[in-house]
């Protein structure tokens, strides 16, 4: 089917439901309101509802999100929502960027001009990009998946058939969270098709086959697991739950736009490079039009179950198997716990690993440019 331009058009109707649920959330009585011990605080989530209540102006943003050119076509049976927009240079290069979860599209609205034309923004025309920008299904303006089985890995297919329908043969691929897993699925899968990949995140079913006679885990490749078990134990709740029960928690997130909130700016609040005062690194405005994506869809049981589906296909690799596409990684200090290059080199044909100074796992919008210049960096030498 061809692509259709998509606006986004939320009726007044929607918009006076959600404000009456805002106003009238009923909140719990924690110790101490201010403290994010026991999960999101009181304190945060009283902010953001007054905000969301009085002050924030869904119709200003949804303004703004329309001035992006916006499509959707049929892929693979399903309406898939995504971002188009053309390169400003003398021979722009096809890159797919895909979001992960609480994010949506809108995480690259920032990035988007640094890449497609970067002569404006202090870089070289020639580092232009054909950036395409697709919201994952079930993910705010894509339709939620209508049968089991859809994960990262056939969401890459998904993706491959996109870019097809959109001309290109040849692209590169970026993500970061569950988009990161995606971009690698497609250098996994579509090799033939990607000139290289580039990621600011490692997926944690990212799995190389170890063979401790030949080749047995570095001190350093030990410290990373240990980290990753801690982190399980102490912050991975959130995780464990959409991987096996998913279901039970939508009917809360489906019912309270304030406990959909709660749970989404909870990982805002961890994960983001801040020094304690989120909204100076990402503003509370963005993360509310955010949210309110996953509200007006309606489908935040599909976003929840992809974390099942990825359990189930998780990123793990035979004994041998290795990924051909040059990758590059961005790793922020900020982010969940990331491996050494030494663990990702075991697969994967690794060009570029950059430390950044600052930033955490939502680099797009905390870190935009300097995002921005690492994605120009490796696909400098590989168009």
């Amino acid at each position: 089917m061809a692509a259709r331009e998509h606006r986004i058009a939320i009726t007044d109707e929607a918009l006076r439901d959600l404000r009456r649920r805002v106003i009238a959330a009923r909140l719990p009585n924690p110790i101490d309101p201010g403290s994010g011990e026991d999960g999101t605080s009181l304190r945060l989530v009283r902010q953001l509802a007054d905000r969301w209540a009085d002050g924030f102006d869904w119709r200003t943003a949804e303004a703004r999100l329309n001035r992006l050119p916006q499509f959707v076509s049929r892929i693979d049976g399903l309406d898939v929502h995504y971002i188009h927009q053309r390169g400003v240079g003398p021979a722009p290069m096809p890159l797919v960027i895909t979001h992960g979860w609480p994010g949506s599209f809108i995480e690259m609205e920032r990035i988007l001009p640094l890449l497609t034309d970067p002569a404006a923004h202090g870089g070289h025309a020639a580092d232009a990009f054909d950036v395409v920008v697709p919201s994952l299904p079930g993910y705010g303006l894509s339709q939620a998946p209508r049968s089991i089985g859809v994960s990262s890995r056939t969401i890459a297919d998904m993706w491959a058939s996109l870019m097809a329908e959109l001309g290109y043969d040849r692209y590169g691929a970026q993500g970061g969270d569950i988009g990161a897993g995606v971009s690698l699925w497609l250098a996994r899968q579509r090799p033939e098709a990607l000139t290289g990949v580039h990621v600011n995140y490692i997926p944690g079913s990212f799995a190389p086959c170890i063979d401790d006679a030949v080749e047995p885990i570095t001190a350093d490749e030990q410290a990373f697991l240990d980290r990753a078990r801690i982190f399980a134990a102490e912050h991975g709740a959130y995780a464990a739950l959409h991987g096996t029960r998913p279901q039970t928690l939508a009917y809360a997130l489906s019912d309270s736009p304030i406990g959909l909130a709660a749970w989404m700016i909870e990982k805002f609040d961890a994960w983001s490079d801040h020094d304690g005062d989120l909204e100076r690194t990402i503003p509370l405005d963005t993360i509310i039009t955010n949210i309110a994506l996953y509200w007006f869809s309606g489908t935040i049981d599909a976003s929840l179950r992809l974390y099942k589906e990825n359990r189930l296909n998780p990123l793990a690799f035979a004994r041998g198997e290795r990924v051909q596409v040059p990758l590059g990684v961005a790793v922020f200090p900020r982010e969940l716990p990331m491996p050494p290059r030494s663990w990702v080199e075991r697969v994967c044909d690794v060009q570029r690993w950059s430390v950044m100074h600052k930033g955490g796992h939502f680099a797009a919008l905390e870190q935009p440019a300097a995002l921005a210049e690492e994605i120009r960096t490796l696909f400098r030498p590989l168009r």
